[in-house]
């Protein structure tokens, strides 16, 4: 029997008893056995599987899926947006975090590490010498610095809604001081039809204003739906 089978036909068991194949193992290999099933969950393990099973085998529980059938405004935008990809799509107005902003957001979360809130103890103890930005604070700016909130410049005017669906591969690869003025910069990565709009994938930067190093940087998903 090839293996392929051999777990097509034993896998809802294997699920229920992860540990039963252990005990049919070898001693050479048994100590690889955890290793194996994380490999299979996290790897290309089980899409090779699902790969194997043929179309149309009544044991088969593949099933294809029906393609997404964009609406007519929907499918316009797709095609704008076809032409846009990785190409830098947007460059944001400077905004400068102050003290006040600094406090206001410690306020609001709570979060009143002598970093952010104490500038005489900054300028003291601080590596940098002064106060920094909480790093959710410049992530909580990205609304406002790609202006995607704002009602004057929409940039999907025909969509019905645009959700923000989520972050990816968050990070803050250099500080932003207090005073420091930062700005965004989104380049669109991806674009992919999803039931009743589109998905969008956008890396954000945000620029520190004389400084080589991003505050922070992101990829951003929002749905448009039409």
């Amino acid at each position: 029997m090839k293996v392929v089978d051999f777990l097509k036909e034993r896998k809802e068991f294997l699920a229920q008893n992860p540990f039963e194949l252990k005990d049919w193992l070898s001693p050479t290999i048994r100590d690889y056995w955890i290793e194996f099933l994380n490999k299979a969950n996290h790897s290309q393990l089980g899409n090779w599987v699902r790969d194997q099973q043929v179309v149309g085998d009544p044991t088969s529980e593949q099933v294809a899926e029906k393609p997404i059938e964009l609406s007519p405004k929907a499918a316009v935008v797709f095609e704008q947006l076809q032409h846009q990809l990785g190409l830098e799509v947007h460059i944001g107005q400077w905004l400068c975090v102050d003290q006040e902003r600094i406090n206001a957001f410690a306020q609001v979360t709570h979060d009143h590490q002598w970093l952010h809130t104490d500038p005489e103890r900054a300028q003291q103890e601080s590596p940098f010498k002064t106060t920094i930005a909480h790093g959710f604070l410049t992530l909580s700016l990205l609304p406002f610095l790609t202006q995607s909130v704002s009602d004057e410049e929409q940039a999907y005017p025909d969509a019905k809604m645009v959700v923000n669906y989520g972050l990816d591969k968050v990070r803050f690869p250099y500080p932003v001081k207090v005073n420091n003025k930062i700005r965004a910069r989104t380049t669109l990565v991806k674009v992919t039809p999803i039931k009743r709009g589109l998905e969008l994938v956008k890396e954000i930067k945000v620029e520190i204003e004389g400084c080589r190093r991003p505050g922070c940087v992101t990829e951003s998903i929002t749905r448009l739906y039409f």
